[in-house]
């Protein structure tokens, strides 16, 4: 991974004080950051969106807010972090469940060292990438929030192909006009060609040209 394992966070919620220990023991000794939290309320209570790489080790049964309970918030605060499930055996169903619902994977106790590196290792991963994911996005609409509404029309029809006059006779407006809208966007975004301009919207937005 690209990043320097300092720079990366592994947040352990789970009730049980020795494995908490366990975890912050195996995880420091390879250079990752630690934090642990007693339950899911304190780690909900502490968390704020993620800006360096990171992944949640979470115990799948707890008292009060449960793992999976945990995870529903998370998606509904819009809190992108992979989630590694512990899990006993009896909890394997639920772990699936989990995993349909977005979780990075699921470990069972007792679990392996290396298992539970090599897991930590790939969810961290994926977080960086997520991150990169997200800054492309944001910097791909600073670009294009600089259009007008009408520019962005005009944008969004120039990306998907259409030539001007196709353009003119969809927003009603003359071809002329077209013609210079299109070339105040290309100058605005600093691109020469439909081709970029269309990838360019993609990546601020994937659906942004259904």
């Amino acid at each position: 991974m690209n990043t320097p394992p300092d720079h990366c966070v592994v947040h352990v919620v789970d009730d049980d004080a020795g494995l908490r220990r366990s975890l912050r023991f195996l995880l420091e000794s390879v250079g990752w950051g630690v934090r642990l939290y007693v339950s899911a309320e304190e780690f909900l209570d502490k968390i704020a969106p993620p800006t360096q790489p990171c992944c949640l080790l979470l115990d799948i049964r707890m008292p009060s807010m449960s793992g999976l309970e945990l995870q529903q918030v998370l998606r509904q605060r819009g809190l992108s972090i992979p989630i590694l499930f512990m899990t006993g055996h009896a909890d394997v169903s639920s772990a699936v469940q989990a995993l349909k619902s977005g979780a990075a994977d699921f470990i069972e106790k007792p679990f392996k060292d290396q298992v539970m590196l090599d897991a930590v290792a790939a969810a961290v991963r994926r977080s960086d990438e997520d991150l990169q994911d997200a800054r492309r996005r944001a910097e791909a609409a600073g670009v294009l929030s600089s259009l007008s509404p009408r520019e962005r029309e005009v944008a969004r029809l120039v990306a998907l192909g259409q030539p001007n006059k196709l353009i003119a006779g969809t927003l009603g407006i003359s071809e002329k006009t077209v013609h210079i809208h299109r070339q105040h966007v290309m100058d605005k975004v600093g691109l020469s060609s439909a081709a970029e301009l269309a990838r360019l919207m993609l990546r601020a937005d994937p659906a942004g040209l259904d």
